[in-house]
């Protein structure tokens, strides 16, 4: 009997290989200094990962499921990658990386260095995900691979809308608090949209012995993105720029979860 199964050696090298990626975000970022590339890069690493996840040997995989699996998580990442390349691109830095800079002057480099790759362990979680629902072995589609599929094109679809509203209204009101469309509904739609996709990928992933493994996704997600690295540190940065405007948004909005604006006190 081997001791490290095909599955458990395609983890490894996938492990290897975003690794390395977020090692050569480490110099993008250093040459550039535009810390945009960081979450291209992440991002593209998730998505190459998951490709590759659903490609890769799999002992009794069932081909429809790995299909499905693997176009879905190459139009997230195409979609968001590209998306956050544009807008580095353009000029646009994320603020959450400048605020991290400014704590860490004399050892930016090493700080930077061990920083990207907890995140290439996070993109790991991601990654195992996608791996388990696509080698879920049950007959396609399932009950749970229909209502994964459902909730991923959702996501997706409500994430994109999302970031188009947000830009859309950028250019029109500078200086202003996006709260038109989504935004009216939720603080962070995106964050809410993108956590929603990593909940379907898990749903299709969870039939299966070790697919409860999938799950640590959207838990990890949920809290990066409400209590870590997502919303406390840009909320930090709005409330700086934004003021009494973004403080007002805050009273009437839910900051993650979509739901029904509060009345404003009088």
């Amino acid at each position: 009997m081997p001791l490290l199964t095909t599955n458990t050696l395609v983890l490894l090298g996938l492990a290897a290989g975003i690794s390395l990626v977020m090692m050569a975000a480490t110099v993008v970022q250093l040459v550039t200094k535009k810390s945009g590339w960081i979450d291209t890069l992440w991002t593209f690493a998730v998505g190459a990962g998951g490709i590759a996840a659903t490609l890769l040997p799999a002992e009794g995989a069932n081909d429809t499921r790995r299909l499905v699996v693997g176009v879905l998580v190459a139009v997230w990442a195409l979609r968001l990658g590209l998306h956050i390349a544009s807008r580095t691109h353009s000029g646009e830095d994320d603020p959450r990386y400048a605020a991290i800079q400014k704590e860490h002057p004399k050892d930016w480099p090493v700080y930077l260095f061990g920083m990207l790759q907890a995140q290439a362990l996070a993109a790991f979680v991601l990654v195992l995900a996608v791996r388990y629902a696509a080698i879920n072995p049950a007959p396609f589609p399932a009950l749970l691979d229909i209502l994964g599929v459902v909730i991923l094109v959702i996501a997706l679809i409500g994430e994109g809308v999302a970031d188009a509203q947000v830009k859309a209204f950028g250019k029109a009101h500078k200086g202003a608090v996006a709260n038109t469309g989504l935004w009216k509904y939720s603080r962070h739609p995106n964050y809410f949209f993108e956590w929603l996709s990593w909940c379907g990928w898990a749903l299709i992933a969870l039939s299966q012995p070790f697919g409860w493994l999938a799950l640590l996704a959207p838990i990890q997600m949920y809290i990066l993105l409400v209590h870590v690295s997502g919303i406390p540190p840009l909320e930090k940065h709005m409330l700086a720029t934004r003021g009494d405007k973004f403080r007002a948004y805050q009273a009437r909005t839910n900051a993650f979860f979509p739901g029904r604006p509060k009345k404003e006190k009088l």
